[in-house]
């Protein structure tokens, strides 16, 4: 992220401008060379699980596709739900999985090169037309795959937590509360929310 964004939010946020100092530049690099696909598969394997579980589960169903870092949306019509199944998704998440292929053939989930041209907005409409990926998965490949400035994930629980801890707050605020508050970071809302999970990482360890 940019200088810029740490300039804005430290003279418009004295709490920010804590964080900063605190936890040094924000150290946010995308994954930009994901295609949407592929951000999308590994959203869905990382919903309600941690890394380790979520890891061991993609790396089982890597292997499925020889020959293949990761797989085409055309090559799952080569698998049964049983195979995919015995790697560890859920029969709902397999679900997801395969509307995740059939939408981006369709070209409702779009190619690396048509998502760049898309605002946040249109993004997020589209995306969630797939069955189990709402606003949050989307959030997530705003941030950690396109790299877009201004997403503010405001039902993120770190991003809650970290603003509870860094305001003193006695409750986890609702979203709307955070949207709102979050009006004064912006255009550079990604970088207050990098900064949100740092606070929030470190409340882990006091």
């Amino acid at each position: 992220m940019t200088p810029a964004a740490l300039k804005h939010l430290a003279a418009n946020d004295p709490v920010m401008r804590r964080l900063i100092r605190e936890h040094g530049l924000c150290a946010l690099v995308p994954e930009t060379r994901r295609s949407p696909f592929q951000s999308l598969v590994l959203a869905v394997a990382h919903q309600q699980l941690n890394s380790t579980a979520a890891g061991s589960i993609l790396s089982r169903f890597k292997k499925l596709f020889p020959g293949r870092r990761f797989p085409r949306p055309e090559d799952l019509a080569g698998v049964t739900d049983e195979q995919i199944r015995a790697c560890g998704f859920s029969f709902a998440k397999i679900a997801s999985i395969r509307d995740i292929a059939t939408k981006t053939l369709s070209g409702v989930v779009p190619a690396s090169r048509q998502i760049m041209k898309l605002s946040d907005d249109e993004i997020i409409e589209r995306l969630t037309e797939v069955r189990g990926v709402g606003r949050w998965t989307v959030e997530m490949l705003l941030i950690f795959q396109l790299g877009r400035h201004d997403v503010l994930p405001a039902a993120d629980f770190g991003v809650r937590t970290g603003f509870r801890r860094a305001y003193k707050k006695r409750d986890l605020p609702a979203v709307q509360e955070l949207l709102a508050f979050g009006e004064r970071w912006r255009p550079h809302r990604t970088t207050a929310a990098w900064y949100l999970w740092r606070a929030a990482d470190a409340a882990k360890k006091t």
